[in-house]
């Protein structure tokens, strides 16, 4: 028996096969910006669709105007590449507009996950372990030590912490077999122990780690799980350092029974992506908007009403909306030394390096992982475990220890970008993208360009 769900699923898709989406994508509208301009049918979630496909093509969005109020969906988005530059690769640009067509057509695979809860998740090549604990210096390294002696090797992670939290998204695999983890009694003993370590000293907010199938966008799923785990939550002492929190403020438009949201800080790259993917996740519907990143500071404004139709109804729920969204704009500001590692993977090589920094009294902010064609290419976000400004003398050490041309040091940033360094970085993310949603095709293009 189908639920409404799935019948308004079939409508939807329906409705995008008589109309499908419409991508324009202009170089001269624009003196500074590529212009990409995308017409669709209306549905819940698209402009996270959208706003995650540019995102995941490593586009910084400088601008971009928000209309979604009726049956059609249309925004337009100035974008250029992690330089600042504007897109001028022909190839890469019909590629985009091409991708973004697929990515909202009816038969697109992307389905924004439903779930809520903190999982482990399956597949055929590896075992997806999502965790969420207390954070405290060397948790990285007691998470990685932990699964190295229970014979999983990490192939990708990523780690973001705030306020007091710790969440992860970390891909596992047999040492031995290099596939994935489907043994229950192993999964049941990676849980017990990982839980251990999560849960810390804090028996009141504990840890999490199941077992699911679902597949979800790993950024995305981060907000969710921080976001589960009310990392939002301020201690009493935050409450005060109200200067170095973003702006954020939420008020009832009551001629159009919409609510505004506006919000000011300074800008970064996947800043958008952030506030639209916690605004989803929270159920409001994005209606009408207007960004602006042109400058330092960024400005955005946006007119939501919760799914059932309805503006913020309470001061509690007002507070809570811009809680959340502070949270969602703190996570991936990670100030502090920006560490890289490139070398040849192995078993146990996370183990060893977050080791030595646990040892050298570091600790991990922020982490992102992951092996390509037999590649560890790593980037930590750390500081020093007192709070204190990283010992220059501390880092030449490690170095000494890892390797100088192995790690290298990309100095102090308060809003750093998320992604490892890459070659070609746009080429490189369409070839990883188009793989996993079976559009090999366009990939031949761009590998023969």
């Amino acid at each position: 028996m189908s639920t409404s769900w799935d019948s308004d699923d079939e409508y939807m898709k329906f409705i995008q096969r008589m109309n499908p989406p419409r991508v324009v994508i202009d170089n001269e509208a624009s003196q500074n910006a590529t212009v990409v301009k995308v017409d669709s049918a209306n549905k819940y979630g698209i402009l996270l669709e959208v706003v995650q496909v540019l995102t995941d093509l490593n586009l910084i969005i400088k601008k971009a105007y928000i209309s979604s109020d009726g049956k059609w969906f249309m925004d337009v988005f100035n974008v250029t590449d992690r330089d600042g530059k504007k897109l001028r690769d022909a190839i890469t640009i019909n590629g985009i507009g091409d991708y973004i067509r697929k990515s909202l057509g009816a038969d697109s695979c992307f389905v924004p996950t439903r779930r809520r809860s903190v999982d482990v998740a399956l597949s055929t090549d590896h075992t997806s372990i999502e965790l969420t604990g207390t954070d405290r210096p060397g948790l990285l390294s007691e998470v990685s030590a932990v699964l190295n002696d229970l014979k999983c090797n990490v192939v990708n992670a990523e780690v973001w912490t705030h306020n007091t939290r710790a969440a992860a998204v970390m891909h596992v695999t047999d040492d031995l077999t290099g596939s994935a983890i489907t043994d229950p009694e192993r999964l049941s003993k990676i849980k017990e122990l990982l839980c251990n370590v999560l849960m810390g000293s804090n028996k009141v907010q504990g840890a999490k780690m199941v077992v699911s199938g679902e597949v979800t966008h790993t950024e995305r799923r981060l907000h969710q799980m921080m976001l589960a785990d009310r990392d939002y939550k301020r201690s009493d002492k935050d409450l005060f350092d109200v200067n170095v929190r973003p702006s954020v403020t939420v008020a009832n438009c009551y001629d159009k029974d919409y609510s505004v949201v506006i919000v000011k800080c300074k800008d970064r790259p996947k800043l958008l992506f952030d506030i639209v993917c916690t605004l989803t996740d929270m159920k409001y519907v994005v209606f009408h908007g207007n960004v602006d990143a042109e400058s330092p500071e960024a400005y955005q404004e946006f007119f939501i009403r919760h799914v059932d139709g309805s503006p913020v109804n309470s001061e509690a729920e007002r507070q809570r909306v811009i809680q959340c969204l502070e949270a969602a704009i703190e996570r991936r500001v990670s100030e502090g030394l920006k560490l890289e590692l490139c070398t040849g993977d192995r078993v146990g090589l996370l183990t060893d390096v977050t080791r030595i920094f646990r040892e050298n009294s570091l600790t991990v902010t922020r982490a992102e992982v992951s092996t390509r064609g037999g590649k560890a290419i790593n980037t930590f976000y750390v500081r020093d475990a007192a709070g204190n400004p990283v010992d220059a003398k501390i880092i030449h050490s490690i170095r000494q220890v890892i390797g100088q041309t192995i790690l290298q040091v990309k100095g102090y940033s308060e809003h750093p970008t998320s992604s490892p360094p890459q070659e070609s970085p746009i080429r490189f993310l369409f070839a990883g993208l188009f793989k996993s949603r079976s559009l090999c095709n366009f990939t031949s293009v761009l590998s023969s360009s």
